[in-house]
């Protein structure tokens, strides 16, 4: 059993609930995705990841343990999640993190490598980098209007669930997506919002920080020829990877393959350091 350390953090935009592990290696920043939380990322916490690096992860405003944001204009859209997020890792004393980000989570996780370049890698899944079009990376409207939908009822809360995780849906997965701020939602997807984020394809395609991207090869949600033609300025291993029998969420479907991807970049980035 991995032991795990939570504490709250105070920041300018709520308090943030956040989780590490005691592993010493390098850091590794985990960001889950929209109406979801920390507790997704369970299977790579308490695995032998969590013994070896220093995995940490936290809610978004608005989602699981974490407050909602006290300016929800400011902090909803992608720039503000960042911000708040930026605003953790200095709280926590972390330097030259690993960026590991699912679903909005990884545009999250692009919008933080758009403001600084003291990341040691970038990680994504379910994350298509959109330019000014972000419907050309998703595969028709995002879950049926749910994602971008006000407060769920109990049962658009499940149904939320079952076609975010599938198989690997769960009552808890489905909580989270009732728990979550549903002004979030109406504001993270607002026409006005949305301008606000920065054109992540373009991030992608000039920054030089190693970049990895993992995707359930049956993912219903996103366009992965679309992932896959992406002209990333310094992809790992020189190739986007599918994972058969997975859908948009690989680290639960399958988080013994998804780790071992994370190992292996989390490896390589250890030996780029030491050449």
């Amino acid at each position: 059993m991995v032991d795990t350390i939570t504490r709250n953090i105070d920041t300018s935009h709520c308090r943030i609930a956040t989780e590490m592990t005691a592993g010493r290696g390098m850091d590794v920043v985990l960001i889950h995705g929209n109406s979801s939380c920390r507790g997704v990322f369970e299977r790579q916490m308490k695995s032998g990841l969590g013994e070896t690096y220093r995995l940490i992860c936290f809610d978004l405003p608005g989602h699981g343990q974490s407050g909602d944001a006290y300016e929800k204009e400011r902090t909803y859209p992608l720039p503000g999640l960042a911000d708040a997020a930026l605003e953790v890792l200095d709280a926590l004393g972390v330097r030259n993190p690993v960026l590991l980000g699912w679903s909005l989570g990884g545009h999250v996780a692009i919008e933080m490598v758009s403001r600084r370049k003291d990341f040691r890698g970038l990680f994504i899944a379910g994350t298509p980098p959109v330019g000014e079009n972000i419907s050309e990376g998703f595969r028709g409207s995002l879950l049926k209007g749910l994602a971008g939908s006000s407060a769920f009822s109990q049962e658009q809360a499940t149904q939320f669930a079952d076609r975010v995780f599938d198989s690997a849906a769960t009552p808890e997965l489905a909580l989270a997506a009732s728990r979550t701020d549903g002004d979030f939602r109406t504001t993270l997807f607002s026409q006005a919002r949305i301008a606000e984020k920065s054109n992540q394809r373009e991030v992608v395609s000039s920054t030089q920080t190693l970049t990895a991207v993992v995707n359930g090869a049956a993912d219903p949600i996103i366009d992965l020829d679309y992932v896959d033609r992406v002209p990333y300025a310094n992809l790992w291993r020189k190739r986007c990877f599918r994972i058969d029998f997975a859908g948009h969420a690989p680290f639960l479907q399958t988080s013994a393959v998804f780790n071992h991807y994370v190992a292996e970049f989390l490896q390589d980035i250890e030996r780029a350091g030491q050449s």
